[in-house]
């Protein structure tokens, strides 16, 4: 892996990542308004994924293409489609059943997963800060929840299903980034998305033989703006600042994905700002924010207590 960074260059991509990928979480939400869950997610990861895969395969514009080892493509079946797999279903669900704002906020929680994934609690003060931001974050994804609680007019299972997409979306990062040290990153995007696709598709098929599927041009045109702007283009630039990055910090790019998402879903779709969307979102960049930042550097702590 070569060690050369360009930060500027990674950081542009990455906003333009959580940009795209707020349009695509407002089309996703109108899309699953009709059509079934599972299909939704699982068709759309199959079509970019073989669309990735086959500019990597029969061109340079994306890099080298490397073939793969038996052992190298189990690991990406399990580690990456798989991963992606379970995540995606969780996201379209989520999305299917609560505000698009919310799942936004949720995975906007998932850098602190990441970081407490990557370092157990230790007795110094870099641990105290992040397992502290943690707390804030929790304390974030209540405040989400407390309305669901005390009434009816929220769906529970919804709120449910975005905590499990914000921890799957850390959990396919965390993979990602294994993934990397053996295989460039975009080619671990292309893979991953296709074998989710392809993970996916009975239950796909089981969901239009039940509900059946509504096919007409605005369904058929915003699926392909998804599979394009919300799959192709940001899951290449994603994962690859996963190759130069560690994952925790690739990640705090999902701050900005509530209110990129926000931002598409009432100039598109009118969905309201709430003021307990608010009060999270402050708890949760904040968490996020804290955990991130070296107080220590700021403020001349000592390293351990």
């Amino acid at each position: 892996m070569s060690e050369k960074k360009n930060n500027p260059a990674i950081a542009g991509g990455l906003l333009l990542t959580v940009f795209l990928w707020g349009g695509n979480n407002a089309g996703t939400k109108w899309l699953v308004t009709s059509w079934p869950p599972i299909w939704t997610g699982g068709t759309r990861f199959l079509l970019a994924g073989i669309f990735l895969f086959a500019v990597l395969r029969f061109t340079n514009w994306l890099g080298q293409y490397q073939p793969l080892t038996s052992q190298l493509r189990r690991s990406l079946w399990l580690r990456g489609g798989l991963s992606l797999a379970t995540y995606i279903v969780a996201f379209c669900w989520a999305l299917h059943l609560t505000a698009a704002s919310h799942v936004a906020l949720y995975l906007g929680a998932s850098p602190i997963w990441a970081l407490l994934w990557e370092e157990r609690p230790r007795r110094n003060w870099a641990s105290a800060r992040r397992y502290g931001a943690a707390l804030l974050a929790v304390t974030g994804v209540l405040v989400l929840f407390w309305p669901a609680l005390k009434t009816a007019d929220t769906n529970l299972a919804g709120e449910f299903f975005g905590l499990a997409a914000s921890l799957l979306w850390a959990n396919y990062n965390h993979q990602s980034r294994i993934l990397s040290t053996k295989i460039n990153g975009v080619q671990i995007a292309a893979n991953a998305m296709w074998m989710s696709g392809v993970w996916l598709l009975p239950f796909g098929l089981i969901e239009v033989a039940t509900h059946g599927l509504v096919m007409d041009a605005p369904h058929l045109g915003v699926q392909g703006l998804c599979i394009l702007f919300g799959g192709v283009v940001p899951y290449a630039l994603w994962n690859s600042a996963l190759r130069h990055w560690c994952t925790s910090q690739v990640m705090l790019f999902n701050n900005f994905i509530p209110l990129t998402t926000t931002g598409w879903v009432y100039f598109t779709l009118g969905e309201p700002i709430t003021p307990t969307f608010c009060a999270a979102m402050v708890l949760i960049v904040a968490g996020v924010l804290i955990g991130q930042m070296d107080w220590s550097k700021i403020f001349g702590t000592p390293e351990s207590f």
